[in-house]
């Protein structure tokens, strides 16, 4: 063997191994988790539970990290990491309670995320509610919530087979049941999974 053909074959086995490396799955760069951010309001834990089930549905989708916090524990780099934020609200007086309005007043009065900024514009949106009665102002008070949502420029989405999901939890009802609770998980994974493909289509 030549030195010449010596050298080539050698540079062959070279640029092999160092493919070989590189492309091995121990060397192979993890996706970036994406952020689900659960937050809500609830005083009689109802709302709380479908929170509960909403994250267990992001969970359930591989490769996501989800928070789960009330809304008045949400700080502004909670949103400012997350990839995606639902906000579960009871219904007061037919619409969202005052505690989620003040959340969504904060974005810009206290977390610097004002509409002007565009910091939450492409994050993935979604709703929950609960409310004492079948129309006691649960789709009102999910539309409002979306509403702020899309004044942020966020991309919102629905679940549960209408605008959102919800739960009817008054005295002529039995609680939340097992198929709000279905619906709850259901939100959450349709949300993360839409999260997901946002994020990573938009790292392509």
């Amino acid at each position: 063997m030549n030195r010449r053909e010596f050298l080539k074959r050698a540079g062959v086995l070279s640029a092999a191994a160092i493919l070989a490396l590189y492309s091995s799955p121990s060397n192979a760069a993890d996706p970036q988790p994406v952020i689900v951010l659960v937050t809500y309001h609830s005083v009689s834990g109802n709302t709380e539970k479908m929170a509960q089930a909403v994250a267990e549905g992001a969970k359930a989708v591989s490769g996501m990290s989800v928070v789960l916090k009330r809304v008045g524990e949400v700080i502004g780099d909670d949103l400012l990491s997350a990839d995606a934020v639902i906000v579960g609200s009871p219904v007061y007086v037919g619409n969202m309670s005052g505690q989620v309005k003040t959340f969504f007043d904060n974005w810009g009065l206290k977390f610097g995320l004002g509409t002007a900024t565009g910091k939450m514009r492409n994050k993935v949106g979604a709703a929950f509610a609960t409310g004492g009665s079948i129309s006691s102002g649960k789709e009102i008070t999910i539309l409002t919530i979306l509403g702020a949502m899309l004044i942020h420029q966020m991309i919102v989405i629905s679940g549960g087979g209408g605008f959102a999901t919800s739960a009817t939890t008054g005295s002529d009802s039995p609680g939340i049941d097992a198929k709000e609770i279905a619906e709850a998980r259901d939100l959450g994974k349709r949300v993360a999974e839409v999260a997901a493909l946002v994020k990573r289509g938009a790292t392509k």
